[in-house]
């Protein structure tokens, strides 16, 4: 089967991509170990380190650099660029980690031309797995994946961020966070968008829940989890306006969203 200029396309952004995960790889290997100082943007929970900016700007000038028909969206710096490739770039998705020492911070990168997602990759320095995605399909470390898990919330791992310290949160929140806890087998609240995406996708985990976040923290893992075979479902109710939609329910295949408590969340 040949190959179109689509899918030669799509491989072509996914290896930048890829290169420009792996040049910040020592950067934030670096960074991690060392006791950052941190600042904060919107609230005490939204913190941003000197190795975000210094990552972005690493990855953006890489990309500029080898394929300039490009524009870029980054969580620290904004839009850059005009042209045909739009890039969404997270350097650290997973700070409050990353500047805590916990080791389960990742880069996500993403690209996409005229709308439809092409490239994807997100990359964990610590553990030296890269998660990446093209249209030939998902893989981790150049090993194919699919999201293949539990159908049902009794045997399912569900991972989110559910709920927000920087939202007001509501008793409505905390009843639906106790029913997620007494309906899956496990919950886990692990501190990164992207990962979560990936770990799904890769079939470590069966559900995740997004109710709050960003393009850039998504595009990679939506890229991730629909080449793997699984559901990335948009929250229409949540949504910012902003593609990709970044508040979703993303599950495995076969997962019995009908019969879930996810399903009262995507409508």
């Amino acid at each position: 089967m040949s190959l179109t200029d689509l899918d030669h396309l799509s491989l072509r952004l996914l290896d930048i991509a890829a290169q420009a995960a792996f040049k910040v790889e020592g950067l934030l290997r670096e960074g991690f170990a060392a006791n950052v100082a941190t600042h904060e943007k919107a609230n005490r929970h939204d913190l941003v380190t000197e190795y975000d900016h210094r990552s972005e700007e690493t990855i953006i000038n890489f990309i500029l650099k080898q394929y300039p028909d490009s524009r870029l969206l980054g969580e620290e710096g904004g839009h850059r660029g005009d042209g045909a490739v739009q890039w969404f770039v997270d350097p650290i998705d997973g700070t409050m980690n990353f500047a805590s020492g916990i080791p389960f911070f990742n880069v996500s990168i993403a690209a996409a031309l005229n709308g439809q997602m092409l490239a994807g990759v997100v990359y964990d320095p610590v553990r030296r797995e890269m998660f990446s995605a093209s249209t030939a399909g998902a893989f981790l470390n150049a090993e194919p994946i699919r999201a293949i898990g539990h159908p049902t919330e009794a045997e399912a791992l569900l991972l989110t961020d559910f709920p927000y310290a920087d939202q007001a949160i509501t008793a409505d929140d905390y009843g639906l966070f106790a029913d997620m806890v007494r309906r899956f087998r496990s919950v886990r609240r692990i501190g990164s968008a992207a990962l979560e995406l990936a770990y799904v996708a890769c079939g470590r985990a069966d559900a995740a829940f997004l109710g709050l976040g960003s393009a850039w923290d998504v595009a990679a893992g939506m890229m991730l989890i629909e080449q793997a075979g699984g559901h990335y479902l948009p929250i229409e109710r949540l949504a910012t306006g902003m593609w990709p939609p970044s508040r979703c329910v993303a599950t495995c295949a076969g997962f019995e969203i009908e019969q879930s408590l996810l399903k009262t969340l995507v409508g």
